[in-house]
């Protein structure tokens, strides 16, 4: 039924909401030093409180204003009123068998996105996520089957990472030892946002976490890669590669189709010539489709070009898609035949699989 609003109610509407006031507040997140200092002095400010208030928010991760209480009581008052932190929240949270713990977190915006903890003997990680989605729709990945939604910013990525270590030292004694953007999206698609997040964790005036304690994982976005070596990031990168050959790399991964083996490679010399940074290759060994040893060999030679090191990861089964995980005696065939052949493996296991926590399983389930 379609209700009709005569036109006093009408003109009486849209007074009112001409007359409601718009919500006027700035992201202080993502303003620099330097336009928060301008800001505080339009206000009547003095201009060091910026500096003051940065590292309240990047060092110490506050996640309101009324925290800051090195800073008057005024000045805490204005700050509510004319900024806004958005500090992303905790939904859910679930442990595995294993001690894997998934997060759900809840954006100002009522979106949702999932990060991971997984602690093992020598370490702690955290997984987190770069976007609400994904628009690469890999076949064999869960997030590849949603939409992509937006983009985190820096402050939202950088939120995961101190929420999550919150629940390393809470359940397990332990603060994070290790960062892992190999959650939900491309962080090489959301490429500002991903490089600010990572200078906040690890610069000075924020948590001062180690360059290389960090990995971004990326599908393969050439042009952006070779940008990570114009930007001289010292942080590692791994490409999520799966096959080694690019006609089943295109029936895996669609953006294979405009970033080849070919080109992928050559972006990833580039790479190194400008960081010396050692690449890390992801790839799932599936039954009967990149598990025998022809694909090892392709696998080998794509590898060889410069220092390098490869993780065979087991598959983690989703709905959407019907792969299955290689035997154990092709598993261990495909690791034995790269390992003769000099190249440095690690084998990485399921974890979390049990609550769709694994490599490859996020995707929003309540």
């Amino acid at each position: 039924m379609i209700t009709q609003v005569s036109d006093n109610q009408g003109k009486s509407t849209l007074q009112s909401l001409k007359q409601k006031p718009k919500n006027t507040k700035r992201l202080i997140r993502q303003m620099t030093l330097e336009e928060l200092k301008t800001a505080l002095v339009e206000m009547g400010e003095k201009a060091f409180r910026a500096k003051q208030i940065y590292a309240r928010i990047w060092k110490k991760s506050a996640r309101s204003f009324d925290e800051m209480t090195e800073l008057s009581l005024n000045l805490r008052k204005l700050l509510t009123e004319n900024f806004d932190l958005r500090p992303l929240k905790i939904h859910t949270e679930q442990q595995s068998n294993d001690g894997t713990i998934k997060i759900l977190f809840r954006l100002v915006d009522g979106h949702l996105v999932e990060g991971v903890l997984i602690p093992t003997d020598t370490r702690m990680t955290a997984c987190i996520s770069s976007q609400v989605g994904c628009s690469l729709s890999c076949k064999f990945c869960a997030t590849g089957y949603m939409n992509r939604s937006r983009n985190l910013d820096a402050g939202e990525i950088y939120d995961q990472v101190v929420l999550i270590n919150q629940l390393a030292e809470q359940h397990f004694e332990k603060p994070l030892s290790n960062i892992v953007y190999m959650g939900m999206g491309e962080p090489l698609l959301n490429y500002t946002n991903v490089l600010k997040s990572v200078h906040y964790l690890t610069s000075k005036e924020g948590l001062n976490i180690a360059s290389k304690r960090i990995t971004v994982s990326t599908a393969g976005v050439a042009k952006m890669i070779r940008k990570l070596g114009d930007d001289n990031v010292k942080f590692n990168l791994a490409l999520s590669l799966h096959a080694a050959n690019d006609a089943k790399r295109n029936t895996i991964m669609a953006i294979n189709e405009s970033n080849s083996l070919k080109v992928l490679r050559d972006a990833l010399k580039y790479y190194f010539s400008k960081t010396k940074n050692k690449v890390t290759y992801e790839y799932i060994v599936f039954q009967g489709f990149n598990d025998s040893l022809k694909d090892a060999e392709e696998l080998y030679r794509f590898t060889k070009h410069f220092p390098s090191k490869v993780n065979i990861i087991e598959y983690n089964p989703i709905t959407n898609a019907d792969f299955v995980n290689a035997s154990e005696a092709n598993f261990e065939r495909f690791v034995k035949y790269l390992e003769q052949r000099k190249v440095l493996v690690n084998v990485r296991r399921s974890r979390g699989k049990d609550i769709d926590a694994a490599c490859g399983q996020l995707a929003i389930k309540n």
